[in-house]
């Protein structure tokens, strides 16, 4: 039996997924099973790893900080991914707009 898909908020600059949108406005709603949330948690967490290491290689004198960045802009990628496939036709259109992802990206993550 498939589980059952529920709805979540996810707050971009928080980095939060709600069962209650904290603010009427200024959230993505998702559509999504518990594992499929668990994924998504996941891809939150290592943006927020590779987010700390490009923060901490822009301390260091004469670092080339292009691996941490390839890795946050993944990260991000695989965020907005994942908006795409579990959100709803306004999170699908706002993330298909920014133009951010290829043809190939949206079935990727």
């Amino acid at each position: 039996m498939e589980e059952a898909k529920q709805k979540y908020y996810f707050n971009i600059e928080s980095g939060e997924v709600l069962d209650k949108p904290a603010e009427p406005e200024g959230h993505f709603t998702l559509f999504a099973t518990g594992e499929e949330i668990k994924d998504f948690r996941e891809y939150l967490r290592e943006n927020y790893k590779a987010d700390w290491a490009t923060f901490g290689n822009a301390h260091l004198p004469f670092n080339e900080p292009d691996r941490e960045h390839a890795e946050y802009d993944n990260t991000m990628k695989g965020i907005y991914a994942m908006v795409y496939k579990l959100g709803d036709a306004e999170a699908k259109n706002h993330v298909k707009n920014m133009g951010i992802l290829t043809e190939d990206e949206f079935n990727r993550y």
